[in-house]
């Protein structure tokens, strides 16, 4: 695939969020490129709840206490979307949570429960994660584990902002073939939910060929 067919994959400008999306396919587009079409769309740390910025924005945490490793900056964390493949909906969100977590190494059996309990719980409106939700973050957890990646919370992501998404996910160590793998099953296990389709090639085609059926049937 060359250049420019990779870059056919990037969102227009001003893609509603829900549909905001860079496939792991995606390796040409610098991190800068693929931010600036998330710019119209995404959300400011002032939007997002306290209760959510305290427990995942390191820039609430008190000192001396650390609640749950593994946690980023909003800019940190629409890079590592971004590095992972995944949009903005809840499964998404799940996922990239926990895997970023799980990366740290340092994430323990209680940590996961206590952070599952406000996600479940706490979390208000859309932030509120479901039962699948959970089951998501847990194996992204265990996935960014098991993965070779530096620890996502350590990384330095202004040094990556020129850098193409293949050069960025190489620079932090990150395995597309491992991401890839899981995402087929979870495209499988969960073929109701767009962002759990949208995440593998076969799951995007069948998207298309429902969207042009409704359109056909409209």
């Amino acid at each position: 695939m060359d250049n420019q067919q990779q870059k056919s994959l990037l969102p227009v400008k001003g893609t509603h969020w829900k549909k905001w999306y860079v496939p792991l396919e995606e390796e040409n587009a610098t991190v800068r490129e693929c931010l600036a079409t998330q710019a119209p769309v995404a959300a400011g740390s002032a939007d997002i709840p306290l209760i959510v910025r305290l427990i995942e924005n390191p820039k609430f945490d008190i000192p001396g206490i650390n609640l749950f490793n593994g946690a980023v900056s909003l800019e940190d964390h629409d890079v590592i979307h971004l590095l992972l493949g995944r949009g903005m909906l809840p499964k998404d969100e799940a996922f990239v949570i926990g895997f970023t977590m799980g990366s740290s190494n340092r994430m323990t059996t209680a940590e996961k429960k206590m952070y599952t309990f406000a996600a479940k719980y706490l979390y208000p409106g859309p932030y509120k994660f479901s039962d699948e939700d959970i089951i998501v973050f847990k194996k992204a957890a265990h996935l960014g584990y098991v993965s070779d990646c530096q620890p996502l919370d350590k990384i330095n992501y202004s040094e990556l902002m020129d850098l193409t998404l293949k050069e960025a996910r190489e620079r932090v160590g990150l395995e597309p073939e491992l991401l890839a793998a899981y995402y087929q099953i979870e495209s499988q296990r969960y073929p109701q939910f767009e962002e759990c389709l949208r995440i593998t090639p076969q799951g995007r085609e069948l998207l298309a060929s429902q969207l042009n059926a409704d359109k056909l049937a409209g």
